[in-house]
């Protein structure tokens, strides 16, 4: 009986055939098994792939079991994870280097940086990280890097408008399609099994002071995917003050203040959530077993009167200030 595979079987396939890390391998084969039509003429090749992947799996086992570094793993911290992905040379570092503290290396040469450097960019009161990442080329990219976009929240693609514009995005889009690592109607942003998948990408266009003619509108036009498109130059510090603000609308997120009965507000520190949140998960982001025993809560900002009594269920804006009862 015939397999009558699909094409989300083949692009699994291909992205297993590109794989580098035992993780990706396992991500590729627990695809290709998620998609796989269900019927006896897969029945073979269903196990043929469940053997490959007990045994990636117990590669991983024993990987993790010798406790070998990870220079790619990078722990997420702030209010969200930023990656940045681009071709040598296209000026990662040093959007880093001026939006952050961190030490990069900022060279006129290629592949000056040789492993992931995270350092943190601030919106108002908010810290959102961002990482310089080696450079990637049509035939190259460093094992164990797609790791570090598979675990950020978000993926800024890097293109030097003073070159190939076009050439560069198709790099970027063959890299990123390849690790299924773009969110589109394919490519969910998890799997089946909860393991992270494609992820939200936006465009940073640098080098606008001596960008060739018209080529950032070419980008835009010859691009097909719904990015955010923005440009910059880290000699001017044109556009680069924008950064951090389209950082968080993109992230998705809200702050929120916690305010103590009978106390001020503590608006130093927000506690940062996805948009969309309740005071429930308000509640459990401070601490799980405490908001079992949440039975109030009183909200100052959008769309309620000053210190208004609201329902566990309603839905924070940004920058609202809550007051929660517990029992």
């Amino acid at each position: 009986m015939p397999a009558n595979l699909n094409p989300e079987y083949f692009k699994a396939e291909r992205w297993l055939k590109t794989a580098t890390t035992n993780e990706e391998k396992i991500l590729a084969v627990e695809r290709m098994l998620a998609v796989m039509p269900k019927h006896k003429g897969t029945d073979g090749l269903k196990a043929d792939l469940r053997r490959k992947l007990s045994k990636l799996r117990e590669a991983a086992t024993q990987k993790k079991a010798g406790k070998q570094t990870d220079s790619f793993h990078i722990p997420r911290t702030g209010a969200g994870q930023v990656v940045l992905l681009g071709l040598p040379n296209t000026g990662k570092s040093s959007i880093v280097a001026a939006l952050t503290n961190a030490k990069v290396t900022v060279a006129d040469f290629p592949f000056a940086t040789g492993a992931p450097v995270p350092g943190m960019a601030q919106f108002e009161d908010v810290q959102i990280q961002l990482v310089d990442m080696p450079p990637i080329t049509a035939d190259y990219s460093a094992p164990g890097q797609v790791g570090t976009y598979r675990n950020g929240d978000m993926i800024g693609i890097v293109i030097d408008l003073s070159a190939d514009v076009e050439e560069q995005m198709l790099v970027c889009l063959d890299y990123l399609e390849s690790k299924t690592l773009l969110l589109d109607g394919q490519t969910p942003a998890v799997d089946a099994h909860g393991n992270a998948l494609g992820k939200k990408v936006f465009c940073i266009c640098t080098k606008c002071d001596i960008e060739k003619a018209g080529a950032f509108e070419l980008l835009k036009q010859s691009c097909k995917k719904p990015f955010e498109f923005v440009r910059v130059s880290a000699k001017t510090a044109e556009g680069l003050g924008e950064l951090p603000r389209l950082f968080f609308t993109l992230l998705g997120i809200i702050r929120l203040y916690a305010k103590p009965p009978g106390k001020p507000a503590d608006m130093n520190l927000p506690f940062t959530l996805p948009a969309g949140s309740t005071i429930m998960d308000m509640a459990m982001a401070i601490h799980r077993q405490l908001a079992e025993k949440l039975h109030s809560a009183r909200v100052w900002g959008t769309d309620v009167h000053p210190g208004q009594n609201v329902h566990l269920t309603h839905v924070l804006n940004d920058k609202d200030i809550v007051e929660l009862h517990f029992g």
